[in-house]
């Protein structure tokens, strides 16, 4: 049998859907509330955090709906940044995506599903050593998560089928978990820890300090704990990278968009009300390891709450991961038709899917996942990532008016008006970072520039002429 030359189109606007929300969905939302409440410091603050992050993602969505239209092909974000900006723009964004982006999210969300797996399990400890090499010591916790990178991407080796009966049906298990979560943390209210919770609502200030912040002080701290709530929302766009593989991707990717962030920042609003009614402020900020979501269902449910809320975290996490392979492959697989990434990560295998990228990711994800070093790394790449958020957007207008007769059977919800307040407020986000948490930034940025040697090194490879052919990496 001949290897397929292109996608199957065979995933439903359902299970766009799903790939959108359960790539979104991972461990981020049951833990990075505490960091926001220790920076924030009150009820109010920490809600309208996790509500500006809503509002720029389905913003950035439904911006995004009207590129998906445009160019209904692999590869999404990077297929936007090339049309709209230049080849080199789109490299450097899928360099930084293949370098750390993508990858390193792969292992932190690995290691988030060991983690907790070690809760029903305690041999999968992380704090349990199964190899010590001196200067390398790898946990279970890591090995597990290993395991899980290797499993996943067999999984989706062996064609889009497989990986979307994964995807759909672990993200509606996951949808539903949260939300029974939530109507059982509602239902069980505390009302005098959620009085308490409301008092001063709106008193910006350290949980560790009782000094109040400056203005500028306090324009930092929001951004800080934005990159928190980035992460957890982060990702929403991997539907972009599969569009080969939709049916009907014009409409369909579009739609998922809308649909799927739409129904993650309820879920992550409606958490984040649940965690207020059941945990004193303090105890939100203070939970152990950062666990907001099990000292939660702790006070909701009692010890039997931890075992609870740990599986459901294993089911988030192991679909998240899923989503996360099974999308980021595309882009390499996109890079690689271009002559700007490995060759063979440009073909299809038997079951139509790009198999040699999908294990070329692994690899690196592997490596983060053993390094332990993916965390900051992740906490850094968050300016970029906006950055490239930012980029892409601004593309609209560009597209506008390089193409204006090009067909777009959807166009960019709120257009201009939307598209440039989300530009203004990623720009205040990175500005703020630069000046008030400037570890969150450079090395992001120094990642991201190392692309643009790298982009002029292959391209002055292809251009050399070998037996009549061209060369790439």
């Amino acid at each position: 049998m001949s290897q397929p030359s292109s996608f199957k189109p065979t995933l439903s606007l359902l299970d766009a859907t799903m790939v959108v929300a359960g790539s979104m969905i991972g461990s981020g939302i049951f833990i990075v509330s505490a960091d926001i409440t220790r920076l924030t410091g009150s009820a109010g603050w920490l809600l309208l955090v996790w509500l500006i992050t809503g509002f720029m993602t389905l913003t950035a969505a439904l911006s995004y709906g009207e590129l998906s239209g445009m160019f209904p092909k692999a590869g999404g974000q990077y297929v936007y940044l090339k049309e709209a900006w230049s080849p080199l723009t789109a490299f450097v964004y899928g360099w930084s995506f293949f370098t750390v982006i993508q990858t390193a999210t792969i292992a932190a969300v690995g290691v988030a599903f060991a983690k907790f797996t070690a809760y029903l399990v305690p041999a999968f400890s992380e704090d349990i050593v199964a190899l010590d090499m001196g200067w390398l010591r790898i946990s279970r916790a890591q090995l597990l998560s290993l395991a899980v990178i290797l499993i996943l991407t067999f999984i989706n080796t062996r064609g889009i089928k497989s990986g979307k009966l994964v995807q759909t049906t672990l993200t509606l298990i996951k949808i539903a978990s949260l939300a029974a979560l939530i109507v059982c943390g509602l239902a069980l209210l505390k009302p005098g820890i959620w009085q308490a919770n409301w008092q001063n609502a709106w008193h910006l200030h350290p949980v560790s300090s009782s000094v109040s912040y400056t203005f500028i002080g306090a324009l930092g701290a929001i951004a800080a704990a934005m990159v928190g709530s980035i992460f957890s929302s982060d990702s929403w766009h991997n539907v972009a990278f599969i569009a080969g593989e939709i049916r009907n991707p014009r409409r369909n990717i579009g739609m998922s968009l809308f649909l799927g962030t739409m129904i993650v920042t309820v879920l992550y609003l409606l958490a984040n009300i649940t965690y207020l009614a059941v945990l004193p402020l303090l105890e939100i900020a203070g939970a152990e390891k950062d666990r907001v979501a099990v000292a939660a269902s702790r006070a909701m449910f009692g010890e039997a709450g931890t075992m609870l809320i740990a599986a459901m975290i294993m089911i988030s996490t192991f679909g998240c991961n899923n989503g996360l392979i099974l999308a980021g492959a595309r882009v390499y697989y996109t890079m690689a038709n271009d002559g700007l990434f490995f060759r063979r990560a440009g073909r299809l295998n038997q079951a139509a899917v790009p198999s040699f990228a999908l294990w070329t990711q692994c690899l690196v994800a592997c490596i983060w996942s053993i390094s332990g070093r993916y965390g900051d790394l992740l906490d850094m790449i968050s300016f970029v990532v906006v950055g490239f958020y930012m980029l892409t957007i601004a593309g609209i207008f560009r597209l506008r008016k390089k193409r204006p007769d090009a067909e777009r059977p959807y166009k960019a919800f709120g257009y201009p008006v939307l598209p440039i307040i989300y530009i203004c407020m990623g720009l205040t986000f990175c500005l703020l970072l630069i000046f008030y948490k400037p570890r969150f930034t450079w090395p992001g940025l120094i990642i991201a520039l190392a692309g643009i040697p790298v982009y002029y090194f292959v391209i002055t490879k292809k251009k050399k002429p070998t037996s009549h052919r061209t060369g790439t990496p």
